[in-house]
């Protein structure tokens, strides 16, 4: 058991982010492109214990792509291979600003889609996120009672959460994704960590990576602090930074489980992790992974 403050905290959420826009096979033959190959990744990871998956898509070329009918035979796929875990959309403007573009994931109606809470000046593809987009998506996604994963790269995008929160383009209690250590954004030291969530509104939940060599530092203090954590390819594209080693989604999420177990946190099924996120409870289908049948 994890204890923070004398407390003990509860289950951990594993969200598994395969892909991502930027990696393509020419950094690494482990990344998954096609609709098939990140069903099988995101099932790899379902029976080790993620409860949810981040998905971005890739056209016929492997080029990032917002177009709904590229969602879709994502999203069939992992559903029949996953029918219970919990499927979160992006809707990131780093390759393409167009709004519209944006929207049209929401029209299939995931359980959750990523909200960035700003500009990021990414080094070779800036992310701009103007404060009327953020409310225009804020909007559709309330419209589609879908909840937004709110992405945090810097502590004044947190800033921003609370006063659309205020507004009311926000729902209480909030999720939030903290990612520390891209280059021109956050730091990944573990003050960092501790400073954003120490600047969370009370009562909301909050995942965190390190992106690069940064992830297992950053997922290991958020396992102890009692967060959740996001783990996958998008963020690093190696197991052993420091030699070069490729990872793969699957041993990605294989080391986070044994970090979990080691430090004595439990895994939450995506039923436990509906509960712990607010999302409405799906009825479990036959065959699907439970708290009792999961591999951890």
């Amino acid at each position: 058991m994890v204890y923070v403050y004398g407390q003990p905290v509860g289950k951990l959420i594993i969200q598994l982010a395969p892909t991502g826009t930027v990696i393509t096979r020419k950094d690494t033959p482990h990344v998954p492109i096609t609709p098939e190959e990140i069903a099988m990744d995101t099932y790899e990871a379902y029976k080790l214990g993620a409860s949810v998956v981040h998905i971005h898509a890739r056209d016929e070329e492997g080029r990032p792509t917002l177009k709904k009918e590229a969602y879709q035979s994502i999203i069939d796929g992992i559903r029949k291979k996953c029918p219970e875990i919990i499927i979160c959309a992006s809707t990131s403007g780093r390759m393409d600003p167009d709004i519209e573009h944006r929207l049209e994931v929401l029209g299939l109606e995931p359980e959750m889609a990523s909200l960035m809470m700003g500009s990021v000046n990414f080094f070779k593809n800036p992310s701009i996120n103007a404060i009327e987009n953020i409310q225009q998506l804020a909007r559709a996604m309330n419209d589609r009672r879908i909840k937004p994963e709110l992405e945090v790269f810097e502590p004044g995008f947190i800033n921003t959460a609370k006063y659309l929160a205020d507004k009311g383009y926000l729902k209480m209690p909030l999720h939030f994704n903290l990612l520390l250590g891209s280059l021109g954004n956050i730091s990944a030291d573990i003050r960092d960590l501790v400073y954003l969530v120490e600047s969370l509104p009370p009562e909301c939940t909050c995942s965190a990576s390190g992106i690069g060599r940064f992830q297992t530092q950053i997922v290991t203090a958020a396992i102890l602090m009692g967060g959740h954590v996001r783990i996958g390819l998008e963020d690093s594209i190696y197991h052993d930074y420091e030699n070069k080693r490729l990872a793969t989604n699957k041993g990605l999420v294989e080391r986070v489980v044994r970090i979990a177990n080691e430090l004595g946190r439990e895994i939450a099924s995506p039923a436990e992790a509906r509960e712990i996120l607010g999302l409405e409870h799906k009825k479990p289908k036959k065959g699907s992974r439970t708290s009792s049948s999961r591999l951890t």
